[in-house]
């Protein structure tokens, strides 16, 4: 099994990219989708985010309360550092979980925050970074997110540089362009890689 992380700053296009490889017929771990399910009402993970957070970490549904969190810890690094040690953890595992759930001959992992000690937590084969310029991200967070121009220039931010993303990862596809264009560039890679599903 070759399995193969991909990962980009917000406003990027990874998304874009996993969704495209899930309608060829790749399946895709996400870890945004580990922290929901990892995060579910009465879930030991979510009680250790509110006793670390208040309790305004759960909505009054008993749901995860993401967006508050989310822009609690985006300018702190003191609380995003509190929020990576409680959830990355959980993360982690449910991801090694569902990857022994798969015997499919490629895999692709969704993991925004990709560091290099994933290549051996998740036994990935390579990385691939999709990169989009600054400008063209601050873009599509303020048109498609509906954030204000300084929150999305603070998010971006507050990540890694594309310039590490690509240092870190043995692929970048650039994402500054139309999704036709960006779609294009995945078949290549795909092609240069000697993927198949």
């Amino acid at each position: 099994m070759r399995r193969i992380a991909i990962t980009g700053g917000i406003g990027s296009g990874k998304t874009a990219v996993t969704n495209y490889l899930q309608s060829l017929g790749y399946p895709v771990v996400d870890a945004d989708e580990s922290l929901t399910r990892v995060t579910q009402p009465g879930s030991p993970t979510l009680e250790i985010l509110q006793d670390a957070f208040g309790p305004a970490v759960i909505n009054s549904d008993g749901s995860y309360n993401r967006a508050f969190v989310s822009h609690l810890v985006f300018s702190d690094d003191s609380a995003r550092g509190r929020l990576n040690s409680i959830t990355h953890r959980a993360i982690g595992i449910d991801i090694i979980e569902k990857l022994a759930e798969l015997e499919d001959a490629v895999v692709f992992v969704a993991i925004p925050l990709f560091r290099p000690a994933h290549r051996e937590m998740f036994e990935l084969s390579e990385a691939w970074a999709i990169v989009a310029p600054v400008e063209i991200a601050v873009d599509r967070l303020v048109q498609r997110r509906g954030m204000i121009e300084s929150e999305a220039r603070s998010r971006i931010a507050s990540q890694i540089s594309n310039e590490e993303r690509i240092r870190i990862c043995e692929v970048s596809i650039d994402n500054s362009a139309t999704l036709d264009m960006l779609q294009r560039k995945v078949d290549e890679t795909l092609l240069q890689r000697d993927l198949h599903v």
